[in-house]
């Protein structure tokens, strides 16, 4: 199965909340639109230049917010405003709206008759686990910051009623959705293009690899300080705010290799000993591309990654995030013998023809009871 034939002649919607910068949660977009070829796109703010055809060949609609000057540079800024712009949406007319969400996407106006499915990344992370913004707001102090947060809660909470169905990208994401707003969601994993790593050759050139940006929630210190610690090889491929501290820790055997290009990556995934995983992420694409080019991850076993990575037979997971636990992470991996072809095999499970099937079956069943 891959188009959901019951809505081939609906006026479809993909809500997303922002195109500026490709990421995973823009991978999601784009099956979508594979499913969906007549579907028009509403997004906050849009910067067509590094897009392919599939989105700036279709119309695309952006919010007020484009029309502020370097809009696409400083968007981060903008939040306050996000909840306004995607209420401001005149989406009359439109029979299906699949919304992408890990902020203010949902919070749109189904017209009367439509259904309303998102596709959930993760509830607004900033609102609910203000923990994700240590080192992120610079000098906002907390007496300006806790009732900021407090009204993105209740904007998030009162627009998370929106949407008729949510489908979430982990069983971890669905449980935070139960959590903060207690209602159920269909976990359907995200798509990723793990084709051509899995027919590429691997060769072990004995190196730890920490992929990723380099800012504080993601703990690329752990990684520094572990590889450190242990006299092993580690390249840091991935560019952030926090790399001069982490040069400042990191042992003589440590490489900043900063922005990466994708034939880069494949290379650096191929040449790995091991992915090096320690942060807590929503689901995390790299660890099942690692894996793909049959490389194992040793990664914090809390989250995504708990879902992707087979403690024991496709890398190591650590349940304390401290550099003592990744370090015997990694001892443990050194002394294991994990075979490349299940590691390999794990991440085709992920594939996007996997998430598109999945995805046309749920809005398949939910059109047949009618809700």
């Amino acid at each position: 199965m891959s188009h959901p034939s019951t809505f081939n002649s609906a006026r479809v919607a993909i809500v997303h909340e922002w195109l500026t910068v490709p990421g995973g949660s823009e991978k999601v977009v784009l099956a979508l639109l594979d499913l969906f070829p007549q579907a028009e796109i509403f997004t906050s703010i849009y910067d067509p230049r590094p897009w392919p055809a599939e989105i700036t060949d279709r119309p695309v609609h952006a919010s007020f917010l484009n029309r502020i000057p370097r809009a696409h540079r400083i968007y981060p800024k903008l939040l306050p405003l996000m909840n306004r712009a995607f209420e401001s949406f005149d989406l009359s007319g439109f029979d299906l709206i699949l919304s992408s969400n890990h902020s203010c996407a949902k919070n749109v106006f189904a017209p009367e008759g439509a259904l309303h499915v998102c596709y959930c990344h993760t509830p607004m992370r900033h609102a609910w686990e203000p923990r994700f913004l240590e080192g992120e707001t610079g000098p906002l102090p907390p007496a300006m910051l806790k009732p900021m947060l407090a009204r993105l809660r209740r904007q998030d909470l009162a627009a998370s009623a929106r949407p008729d169905h949510f489908v979430a990208n982990s069983q971890h994401v669905a449980n935070r959705i139960s959590k903060y707003y207690g209602r159920e969601a269909r976990v359907i994993h995200p798509p990723v293009d793990v084709e051509p790593l899995l027919s590429m050759p691997r060769d072990d050139d004995g190196y730890y690899l920490y992929l990723g940006r380099v800012i504080p929630y993601k703990r690329p210190d752990l990684a520094v300080a572990a590889c450190r610690q242990l006299g092993r090889r580690l390249i840091v491929a991935g560019g952030g705010r926090a790399t001069d501290r982490l040069r400042k820790i990191a042992g003589p055997d440590t490489e900043f290799r900063g922005a990466v290009t994708d034939e880069e990556v494949r290379e650096l995934l191929g040449g790995a000993r091991a992915l090096l995983f320690p942060g807590e992420e929503d689901f995390g694409i790299v660890p099942v591309e690692a894996q793909a080019a049959g490389t194992p991850v040793v990664a914090y076993g809390v989250g995504g990654a708990r879902e992707s990575v087979i403690d024991g037979e496709t890398g190591v997971l650590f349940d304390e995030q401290s550099e003592s636990a990744l370090v015997n992470a990694i001892e443990r991996l050194e002394a294991s013998a994990l075979s490349e072809a299940p590691i390999r095999d794990n991440a085709r499970r992920f594939a996007p023809k996997r998430f598109k099937d999945e995805f046309a079956a749920f809005l398949e069943e939910i059109a047949r009871v009618g809700l």
